[in-house]
């Protein structure tokens, strides 16, 4: 069964390899070797939400495709942007923090939670951008809301993953969908 399997996968990916190189003929490819170019089929974005109870924190971290990114940041605000090699690095964190603050608001507990921007990294293709509330002692409910790249994908997909007292919860939320909640 594997055998079969593999085969099928490699009769399959023969073809698309033949589409690997950068964009020389005007077409975007599936695959490339230029960042620039790189098309992926699926637009998400994770957020990932963990109460430190020790530090009474909230620490959120929201990772994006860096194409994508990019092309969001620039499209909003007319500028240059690179994130992995920026020649004015606070003009990038700026970008960075003003995009996020902009799209995601946070309660805990019915209180709007105030998000301190701690920075941004790249992994891969994609970029984390770290953010902190302070002074959460406990939470029992957190209210999310989230459109980060609705203004450029009709087909976004927002993951979030929150983490209370060891609890793990997940949400889905597609676009045009921009709410959700979580209780512990």
């Amino acid at each position: 069964m594997v055998t079969w399997f593999n085969k099928w996968l490699f009769i399959l990916l023969v073809p698309a390899s033949l589409y690997i190189g950068d964009k020389t003929d005007g077409k975007k490819h599936l695959f490339s070797t230029s960042r620039k170019d790189f098309v992926h089929p699926l637009h998400v974005s994770v957020m990932e939400l963990n109460h430190n109870a020790t530090d009474k924190t909230l620490e959120i971290s929201c990772k994006l495709f860096t194409d994508d990114f990019e092309k969001v940041l620039t499209q909003n605000y007319k500028t240059k942007v690179d994130l992995i090699n920026p020649t004015d690095r606070p003009a990038m964190e700026k970008l960075v923090n003003d995009f996020i603050l902009s799209h995601i608001t946070i309660k805990a507990d019915g209180k709007s939670a105030k998000l301190s921007y701690l920075g941004y990294e790249k992994d891969n293709d994609a970029i984390y951008s770290y953010f902190q509330v302070d002074n959460i002692a406990s939470v029992k409910k957190i209210e999310v809301v989230n459109n980060i790249l609705y203004e450029l994908f009709t087909d976004q997909i927002n993951l979030m993953h929150v983490t209370v007292g060891g609890k793990r919860k997940s949400y889905k939320l597609d676009y045009p969908e921009t709410k959700t909640e979580f209780r512990f």
